[in-house]
């Protein structure tokens, strides 16, 4: 593959001040930490070769979402305790800290962390909230928790989820959002349970236009409310569906090395970021999950930047997009957008552009 740009070391792009608006806790966990939790709680993990062949995508595996998502079948495993859950949020956090991101919001699903044991959705999303509470004053990183349900799962479970996020707002849940298998599972039967959640001062986001078409990017715009699109690459398919996002300032989280594992792009120089920003959309840049794909967000910066060909300034502004389209109460976003211009211009005269 061919890079547009120069090979930067890798503390170029881990330097620089970051936002982060997808990324899922379920997708984030250490394998260190998965070895430690399956030893101390008898699960057969067998050694680190296997356990990274069952959690993370190797290169020699087929990139398609059903192998992605069954990465996830193992994880779901080790959910084991309520200390396990808060030290796997807090572990998230410290990782996100170390690549300089400023702003995280961690989107969980209280389902998948409630299976293994049985716990209870309130516990789980209790033991969540402690445990960015802790991350959060032990680093600095600003957290905000988004809840997650899935497409396949009833709307009974997704109503339980969405009550006990709205009453957990003050612990930091900002927002909800719709997951899983959307080429088999219409977003449609969630439209009134997302309206009930903005109405409840709830933020919206979906995820859509990955492994279906841009029909989902319109439903989820229109119909369910969707402030942003997590993915939505599809969206070029419909010039239309394109008019509706910059219509409503719909912005677009965009996770290249997963879009890329997953299938939905054949190659990481076929991405279609740039067409993206050429037809206008507003895009962020995320990573979807860390300890699945191998990856940071500085590496996406980097993937962006040497393999895309994104300018510096191309790249400064997805980072200030994405902390305009924080879910904030607006006095706290334009502290963030003041944050991230400082700390830039503080890593530019550190020499970052060189």
């Amino acid at each position: 593959m061919k890079r547009l740009f120069p090979v930067r070391h890798p503390d170029f792009y881990r330097a620089i001040p970051k936002v982060e608006l997808h990324r899922h806790l379920e997708g984030s966990l250490r394998l260190t930490t998965l070895l430690e939790i399956g030893r101390s709680h008898g699960l057969d993990v067998a050694g680190t070769a296997r356990l990274r062949s069952l959690v993370q995508v190797g290169s020699s595996e087929p990139y398609t979402f059903e192998n992605f998502l069954s990465k996830f079948e193992t994880l779901r495993l080790f959910y084991r305790s309520p200390e396990v859950i808060s030290r796997v949020a807090q572990e998230a956090i410290s990782d996100a800290a170390l690549d300089n991101v400023r702003y995280m919001e961690l989107r969980f699903t209280p389902m998948a962390l409630s299976k293994a044991q049985g716990f209870s959705l309130a516990a789980v999303m209790d033991w969540v909230c402690e445990g960015a509470r802790l991350a959060e004053q032990a680093t600095g990183v600003k957290i905000r928790l988004i809840a997650s349900v899935n497409r396949h799962e009833s709307l009974e479970i997704a109503e339980q989820v969405v009550l006990l996020a709205i009453e957990r707002q003050h612990k930091g849940i900002v927002g909800v959002d719709l997951a899983g298998n959307e080429a088999h599972f219409s977003g449609l039967p969630f439209a009134g349970l997302f309206t009930d959640a903005r109405q409840s001062g709830m933020h919206i986001t979906v995820h859509a236009g990955e492994w279906a078409g841009a029909q989902n990017v319109a439903d989820a715009i229109l119909q369910l409310g969707a402030e942003r699109i997590g993915h939505g690459v599809r969206v070029l398919e419909d010039p239309y569906v394109m008019g509706i996002a910059r219509e409503h300032s719909t912005v677009f989280e965009v996770c290249i090395t997963s879009n890329y594992q997953s299938g939905v792009v054949q190659a990481l120089e076929e991405h279609p970021l740039n067409r993206m920003l050429a037809a206008g959309l507003k895009v962020t840049l995320n990573t979807d999950d860390p300890c699945v794909s191998q990856i940071t967000l500085g590496n996406e910066y980097k993937i962006a930047c040497e393999f895309l060909g994104l300018s510096m300034d191309a790249l400064q502004e997805r980072i200030l997009i994405s902390a305009r389209a924080a879910f904030l109460p607006p006095d706290e976003r334009d502290a963030l957008i003041r944050e991230i211009m400082v700390q830039w211009q503080t890593w530019e005269n550190g020499g970052g552009t060189d």
